[in-house]
């Protein structure tokens, strides 16, 4: 990407895509064009067309979305589905439609069969069923991930797609009805500290395990792989490593200083045994992430802490 490139970051508020501009704008790419949701509804197919036909974007970064943890995508699933197919089917399409020379489409690890081969490669997808917590969710992602390899085979289209495992970063949710994991953990350890609770009823019974990566080192792969990746391939973004929920909610007691007990409602789901993705592809580009998990949570707290 040219520095003087105009560039378009779909969903810039939440946590990736206001990571994305920090690291665009710490590269020297200032010629960027965002819009809120308030200003611009990616779901209203008019509306996407004429902000493509005024600001003519070369590059876009496809960040924005309706996301959300077990709870709001098994309470949800409609909207998880309707808002997405939305969302990226304009996106793309008037990508297409005005010439934009490169679209990076981020998708999720969800997209990978429940019960699928660990570490998870890329050619994995579509070959099981899938977690049905969260599976309209991710039938939206595999639909944008299949219509940016669609428009690349037939018009030509630069489009690729990167899958990222779970993300934590700055500006994060922590709505404990909608929020993931690792932002719920820390509400909730905090507020019990707060409270002075003698201990913290999680879900599930902590077996599962997760991959973590931090938003910025997802903004760094990003801006690595619109430089050197243009595959129709899916191309998967983490960091190779997991650890027990069990062992991540401990981390984050012994972050916060919560000197209560942690009791397992093993009532509730687990979700997904294990989810690890294979990122041989993305290393062998040359990108490893940088922020180890104990450092990126203890930033995140830091912040969170500060204006909870």
């Amino acid at each position: 990407m040219e520095k003087s490139a105009k560039i378009y970051v779909a969903g810039h508020r939440g946590m990736v895509g206001s990571a994305l501009v920090r690291a665009l704008n710490s590269e020297g790419y200032e010629n960027l064009v965002v819009r809120t949701s308030k200003e611009l509804d990616l779901r209203d197919g008019a509306a996407v067309r004429d902000f493509f036909a005024s600001q003519r974007p070369e590059y876009v970064f496809l960040a924005a979305a309706k996301v959300g943890g077990i709870m709001a995508n098994a309470t949800y699933p409609a909207e998880f589905l309707y808002d997405n197919l939305a969302i990226q089917t304009h996106v793309i399409h008037q990508s297409y439609v005005f010439g934009v020379k490169k679209l990076m489409f981020l998708g999720s690890s969800c997209i990978y069969p429940k019960h699928c081969p660990q570490p998870i490669k890329e050619e994995y997808l579509l070959t099981g069923p899938l977690e049905p917590t969260n599976e309209a969710y991710a039938v939206a992602k595999i639909a944008g991930l299949k219509m940016c390899q669609a428009y690349r085979k037939q018009y030509a289209c630069r489009f690729v797609s990167v899958m990222p495992t779970n993300l934590y970063g700055p500006n994060d949710n922590y709505d404990l009805e909608n929020s993931h994991v690792l932002p719920a953990l820390i509400r909730r350890f905090h507020e019990a500290k707060r409270e002075a609770k003698p201990f913290v009823e999680l879900w599930g019974d902590g077996s599962p395990f997760r991959e973590f990566l931090h938003a910025d080192d997802l903004a760094a792969a990003c801006l690595h792989l619109m430089q050197h990746y243009d595959e129709p391939e899916p191309i998967n973004v983490g960091t190779g490593e997991d650890l027990s929920i069990k062992d991540l909610a401990l981390m984050v007691k012994d972050i916060v200083g919560y000197g209560g007990e942690i009791r397992w409602d093993t009532s509730k789901p687990n979700g997904t045994p294990k989810k690890l993705l294979d990122v041989s592809r993305l290393f062998a580009t040359g990108f490893r992430p940088r922020i180890p998990l104990g450092e990126g949570v203890a930033r995140v707290y830091e912040e969170y802490a500060a204006r909870a």
